[in-house]
């Protein structure tokens, strides 16, 4: 089942998380509320871990079973080429940071797994990495659980993202919190096991769609939600980073899953739709797109307002990532899912 509505709202977060990764001084952080969205912006990378678990229930719901080799063939296909290739574009300018065990950490997805090794290399790949352990488990929780329809995953999933949220908070609020950009930081932000929960209620998300499947016009509780999404950020002071926004992430995905009224309409026309579809180019790359983009008008780059140079930045990612998806992501996918390893 392909929902194609959906799928550009992954190219809004895309670039929601890519505004919060860029300069502070352009103008949307000196509108007042307004700089509040931007600055927790990186909720967007919450948004991709539900909406995973989402589309894979909604992907593999009428198989009895899934093989695990051609799953993992398929998920290695899907993400692994770009994510070489914004760890080979960020050497270009970032080269001094390379080491034979970074290397072999990123390659291996592990860099998540160890705090203090997120940030050496091409660092919006962390969520990559905590993305391969929800691969991993996927083929299980699905022929052990969600094809028997065993209830108890229910359970585990919903308690599991109550003690998530439990205890992000009072870590947050701890003495053992040391502030950004230290190890304890990175623990509680990229951390795999502080994301499983997203992944699993998303998982749920996509179990309650098929069940339930009532298609009609939601575009009214659809804009509501996303009002509310924005005025959470806005005004109310929590931390949402591993999954506490999915009490209003998970309806605005199941509604516009269901939605077939004027926004349905608008999503899924095919311009937007592509957009999503290079919403993960612009992601994995839109930092290396960043500094390689500083050395070649570095002469320009130093004077130039840093309104102009948001501009730029974007007229220049935006085609990239799409040259990224069309020639290297979708080639290299169907390449990779013909290899016959059996």
């Amino acid at each position: 089942m392909k929902i194609s509505q959906i799928t550009f709202t992954r190219f809004i977060a895309a670039i929601a998380i890519v505004i919060s990764h860029f300069n502070k001084d352009m103008f949307l952080y000196k509108i007042d509320y307004i700089s509040n969205i931007f600055l927790e912006a990186n909720v967007g990378v919450s948004y991709f871990f539900i909406l995973s678990g989402f589309i894979m229930i909604v992907a593999y719901h009428k198989k009895e079973k899934i093989g695990y080799i051609d799953y993992y063939k398929n998920r290695f296909a899907r993400i692994f080429p770009l994510y070489v290739l914004g760890l080979l574009l960020y050497l270009v300018t970032k080269y001094a940071n390379f080491s034979i065990p970074a290397a072999v950490l990123y390659l291996l997805g592990l860099q998540s797994w160890i705090p203090g090794k997120v940030m050496i290399l091409n660092f919006p790949g962390w969520s990559i990495s905590v993305e391969f352990l929800f691969y991993l488990i996927f083929p299980v929780l699905y022929n052990y659980f969600y094809s028997k329809k065993n209830k108890s995953i229910w359970i585990v999933a919903i308690l599991l993202w109550v003690v998530t949220q439990v205890f992000s908070h009072l870590y947050e609020a701890s003495s053992y919190y040391e502030g950004l950009h230290t190890k304890s930081q990175q623990f509680l932000y990229y951390f795999p096991l502080m994301h499983v929960n997203e992944f699993l209620v998303g998982n749920l998300a996509g179990l309650f769609f098929i069940t339930n499947f009532k298609q009609k016009n939601y575009d009214i509780p659809i804009i509501l939600i996303f009002l509310a999404i924005l005025l959470a950020l806005i005004f109310v002071p929590l931390f949402y980073h591993n999954g506490l926004m999915a009490v209003l992430f998970i309806p605005l995905i199941v509604l516009i899953s269901w939605n077939n009224g004027f926004l349905t309409k608008l999503f899924s026309l095919k311009p937007l739709e592509y957009l999503g579809e290079a919403s993960y180019a612009i992601y994995i790359t839109h930092i290396p797109v960043l500094y390689i983009l500083r050395e070649i008008i570095q002469w320009k780059w130093k004077t130039m307002d840093t309104d102009g140079k948001f501009w730029i930045y974007m007229a220049v990612l935006i085609p990239v990532s799409m040259l990224f998806y069309q020639f290297i992501e979708k080639p290299m996918r169907n390449y990779i899912k013909k290899i016959n390893i059996r």
